[in-house]
C-alpha cells in the first residue's frame, strides 16, 4: 500500500473518473475525502471504500464556490489531518455551436472546470509545500491540447487547466510538490453518454451512429476506461513520478501522439 499514511482529496468524486480515483487511492492505503455536489452518490462511493477496508468521508462541495472550497479544506483537515494529495476531477462538458453558446454557459464552464481547479489547488497546495511533499493531479482533457467543434467553452476551460498546471508546477517544484495533468480522450462515463445524446439530438445521427462517431476518433476504436485514467493518476501520485511535474499525460488511444 504505497500511499499508507497519506490523505487525499478527490473532487468530482461521485462518479466516473473521480470515483475510480477515490477507490484506487483507498486501495493504496490513502485516507480519502470524496467531494462533489451530490451527497447521496458520494456516500455510495464512501460505503464502497469502507466495505473494502479503506477509510473515507464524503463532503458536499461546489468547487466553483470559494467559501465552499474553504469549508472543504477545513473539513478534510479536521477529519483526516494534513492533505498530501489533491485530484481535481470535477468538471462539466456542455456542447453547442458558438452562436448558441451563451455567456451564462461560458461562465459556468469556466467557473467549474478552471476556477474550481484554481480554488482547490490554492486551498491545499500551501500546506503541501510547507510539509515538503505533495501531489496535485488535474483531470484535464485532450481537448485542452487541441480543441474541437462545438466545445469552445469546454476546450477553453481545459486549456486553462493545462496552462495553470504548468505554471503552478514551476512555482512549487522547489518545495517537493508535483503538479500534473491527465488528458483523456473520450472516456466510458455518464458524461460521454450525455455527449452521445447531444450529438444524436443535434444531428441526423441515431444514438448508435453517434457513438460510432466518437469511437472513430480513436486509432484503437474504443473509449478509454476510468480504470486507465485512475492508473495514470496513481502513477503521478507515487514516488516513481517524483521527477515528473508540469506534464500533460495523454490517454486517448493514440489519436494525439503528443
Amino acid at each position: 500500500m504505497t500511499l499508507r499514511d497519506r490523505t487525499a482529496v478527490v473532487t468530482g468524486g461521485s462518479s466516473g473518473i473521480g470515483a475510480e480515483c477515490a477507490r484506487a487511492l483507498a486501495r493504496e492505503g490513502a485516507a480519502v475525502v470524496v467531494a462533489g455536489r451530490s451527497l447521496g452518490p458520494l456516500e455510495a462511493v464512501v460505503a464502497e471504500i469502507e466495505a473494502s477496508g479503506g477509510r473515507a468521508i464524503a463532503v458536499r462541495c461546489d468547487v466553483s464556490d470559494e467559501e465552499g472550497v474553504s469549508a472543504l479544506a477545513e473539513a478534510a483537515r479536521d477529519a483526516m489531518g494534513p492533505v498530501d494529495i489533491l485530484v481535481n476531477s470535477a468538471g462539466i462538458s456542455p456542447s453547442a455551436p458558438l452562436h448558441r453558446t451563451s455567456v451564462a454557459v461560458w461562465n459556468q464552464v469556466m467557473a467549474v472546470n478552471a476556477t474550481g481547479v484554481f480554488l482547490c489547488t490554492r486551498a491545499f497546495a500551501g500546506a503541501m509545500a510547507e510539509a515538503g511533499w505533495g501531489r496535485v493531479v488535474n483531470v484535464a482533457s485532450v481537448a485542452g491540447l487541441t480543441g474541437g467543434r462545438y466545445i469552445a467553452a469546454y476546450a477553453a476551460s481545459k486549456h486553462a487547466v493545462v496552462g495553470f498546471t504548468r505554471s503552478i508546477a514551476e512555482e512549487l517544484a522547489p518545495r517537493g510538490v508535483t503538479v500534473n495533468a491527465v488528458c483523456p480522450g473520450f472516456v466510458d462515463t455518464p458524461m460521454t453518454d450525455r455527449s452521445v445524446e447531444r450529438i444524436a439530438d443535434t444531428t441526423s445521427l441515431d444514438a448508435e451512429s453517434a457513438r460510432e462517431a466518437l469511437l472513430s476518433t480513436s486509432p484503437q476504436h474504443r473509449l478509454i476506461t476510468v480504470e486507465e485514467c485512475a492508473g495514470a493518476v496513481m502513477y503521478l501520485c507515487g514516488e516513481a513520478a517524483r521527477g515528473v511535474t508540469g506534464q500533460t499525460l495523454v490517454i486517448d488511444g493514440g489519436a494525439l501522439r503528443a
